[in-house]
């Protein structure tokens, strides 16, 4: 299944990774608090301006980009995989 974000909302995939301990222990992504980056892999045509115009969205497909906690709160399962459907406005940075 495909999906398409309206307006200026993107869809972000977390970046989860496993991560060691000091100690030696593998957390698995679950056990650990979740990563503030993520890919992109679907965006919006742009924000509609007061004069009816189209801000096109700032970043593209595939960039990982950096949000804040608390940002995304709308999820949604696509094949299996959990994505974050979030506003441009969300988006702190894009990782270069």
């Amino acid at each position: 299944m495909k999906i398409r974000p309206l307006y200026d909302r993107v869809v972000i995939r977390r970046n989860e990774e496993e991560e060691t301990t000091a100690g030696g222990i593998l957390l698995p992504g679950s056990a650990k608090e979740k990563p503030n980056q993520g890919e992109v892999v679907a965006i919006g045509e742009g924000k509609v301006l007061d004069n009816g115009e189209t801000r096109a969205v700032a970043v593209k497909v595939g960039d990982t980009v950096v949000f804040g906690q608390y940002a995304g709160s709308n999820t949604i399962e696509v094949d299996g995989e959990e994505l974050i459907i979030m506003s441009e406005s969300e988006i702190y940075a894009v990782v270069e």
